[in-house]
C-alpha cells in the first residue's frame, strides 16, 4: 500500500502535512523526512486507535476477521 503525503511549509519554517488517504493522520517536522517519519508514526496511531475501538463495537458477537492486501 503507497499513500501520498501532503507537504506545507509553515510560516515558522516547520514542515507541516496530512496523509491525503488517512485525513486524520496529521503531523509537523523541522525537516522533509522528519515530517514524513511523523506522519507515518502517526498513521499507525490512528490505525491502531481505530482497530481498538471498532473491536470494542464487537465485544460478545461472533464474527470473522480476514487479512485484505490493498494493491
Amino acid at each position: 500500500m503507497k499513500v501520498t503525503a501532503i507537504i506545507e511549509e509553515s510560516e515558522d519554517g516547520w514542515f507541516v502535512g496530512q496523509i491525503e488517504e488517512f485525513p486524520a493522520a496529521l503531523s509537523q517536522g523541522k525537516t522533509i523526512p522528519e515530517l514524513k517519519a511523523n506522519l507515518l508514526d502517526a498513521l499507525h496511531l490512528l490505525m491502531e486507535t481505530n482497530r481498538t475501538e471498532t473491536d470494542k463495537e464487537y465485544i460478545g458477537r461472533s464474527v470473522q476477521k480476514e487479512e485484505l492486501i490493498i494493491s
